[in-house]
């Protein structure tokens, strides 16, 4: 089995080769920290944690950078707004934002620039596109890159340059040459943020940072440049066209980009309004129920965001840890299976096919089932086995990977504090009806166990006692 995966330049599936035999160098364009992140950047911060460990379990040796953009028009004017310093704001949204990646479980990058750590590496890049007539100054610290003078723009997201210029907009800055021509450098102006260059104080345009920063920690060309897919123009095809004008002969190998997350069925943006930060929506379901929930869709179909999909996708969730701590109790053994071994060849098979995380799933319940029915069984040997790929599926999807008791207990005390309930009255409320079993009142445990599950609390009934938990 080989791995391929959707190339957006291309259009099609590729087989994929590294540049290197055995190491793959991936960038992603990280989050520009102006406001929290919301769920729409939940979906990229977790699709692409999983192609990097996909990536290594497959045994690829792999440098991931995820960059973070630390200066931009939003910051300045969200930092005037709130009466704070642009970068006091962008470092406080930094800090969250690394509390959403942690509380998502997903993996840091092996390396996280930042665009103002990053300036000599922009200018150097704007004088190469300069020396090269692809660039020109305009005057007040203001440089732009001409974009008819790079034929091949508009190659990777199929649009026609001459259908561009028809239907763009007259912009406010009438120096340009050409309205297509965007800011590699802007200069500065009273009150804000700027660094010293050969054209005058002034700061990056977004698009020039990806260039540099890429370039800087993975060379050129590099395998895979990913994001989402309103990435693709312009600011990836700024990217490719301000590179390839400097000199670089591809730039990037693979361009990989997953669709949006939708509200009643319009993109997640902050500029619709329609958006749910990822840290508010942490504080009323289970993180690894959201990211099951996100990872149940093909990364290049649209995703409909709901509370109704995330409970489905928390009970799914809660079903392999409870058949986890069976596979624990029973002394079961986890074979540790690795990409070569055939149990998991489906899971491979899936994975290889564009990273298909749902088909991924869909290998690990049916696994789930098997374990569930070879535990009834007795049989240990066969539910090592489920167990095996069941796991290795975890490893790959970054899912199932806490210890199972602790993970339920901590499960149920956390749903009852969302819920406002009272750990000790349920048990009292237990006691109450382990009381009125041994009397034969069995109207009264009967009573005492459907005023519980009115309030989404479940009893279950077994050798060891009677146990509870919540309906997610």
């Amino acid at each position: 089995m080989a791995l391929a995966f959707y190339n957006t330049r291309s259009r099609r599936k590729e087989v994929f080769e590294p540049l290197r035999p055995g190491k793959v160098s991936m960038y992603v364009c990280g989050v520009t920290v102006y406001d929290r992140c919301h769920v729409g950047h939940a979906r990229s911060l977790i699709f692409f944690d999983v192609v990097a460990r996909y990536l290594r379990w497959r045994g690829f040796d792999l440098c991931f950078v995820r960059n973070i953009t630390d200066i931009d028009d939003k910051i300045i004017k969200r930092a005037a707004e709130c009466g704070e310093s642009w970068d006091g704001l962008a470092q406080r949204y930094i800090d969250e934002m690394h509390r959403d990646v942690a509380a998502l479980g997903c993996l840091a990058p092996d390396v996280e620039p930042r665009a103002t750590e990053n300036i000599p590496e922009m200018l150097d890049l704007i004088a190469r596109l300069e020396a090269r007539g692809m660039a020109y100054a305009v005057g007040g610290g203001d440089v732009y890159f001409s974009v008819p003078d790079f034929k091949p723009y508009g190659a990777l997201s199929g649009r026609d340059l001459d259908d561009l210029m028809a239907g763009a907009r007259v912009e406010v800055d009438e120096r340009k040459r050409s309205p297509m021509d965007f800011a590699l450098w802007k200069g500065a102006k009273a009150g804000e943020p700027s660094w010293d260059s050969p054209w005058g104080p002034g700061r990056p345009g977004w698009h020039l940072e990806c260039s540099a920063m890429s370039s800087k920690y993975l060379g050129e060309p590099f395998d895979i440049h990913g994001g989402g897919e309103d990435l693709v123009f312009p600011h990836h095809e700024n990217e490719l066209a301000q590179s390839c004008g400097a000199g670089a002969e591809q730039f990037v190998r693979y361009w990989l980009h997953h669709a949006f997350v939708r509200i009643d069925k319009e993109k997640m943006s902050k500029s619709l309004g329609n958006v749910f930060a990822i840290a508010d929506v942490l504080e009323e379901v289970e993180a690894e129920g959201l990211r099951l929930n996100l990872l149940s869709t093909h990364y290049r179909s649209p995703l409909d965001f709901s509370p109704e999909g995330i409970a489905e996708s928390t009970k799914a969730m809660l079903r392999v840890y409870e058949a986890l701590a069976r596979a624990d109790e029973a002394g079961c053994e986890d074979p540790s299976y690795d990409h070569s071994s055939h149990e998991v060849a489906e899971l491979v098979e899936a994975m290889d096919d564009d990273f298909n995380s749902a088909k991924a799933v869909a290998v690990a319940f049916e696994a789930l089932r098997e374990l569930n029915r070879s535990l009834d069984a007795g049989d240990l040997k066969g539910a090592s086995v489920s167990l095996g790929v069941i796991k290795a599926a975890g490893a790959c999807l970054g899912l199932f990977q806490a210890e199972p008791a602790a993970f339920l207990d901590s499960y149920k005390s956390k749903g009852a504090g969302r819920s406002g309930v009272d750990e000790a009255e349920i048990e009292r409320a237990i006691a109450a009806r382990s009381e009125a079993r041994k009397n034969k009142d069995f109207a009264e445990a009967d009573r005492i166990r459907d005023e519980l599950a009115a309030r989404g609390i479940y009893l279950e009934d077994g050798p060891g006692g009677t146990t509870w938990k919540l309906e997610p």
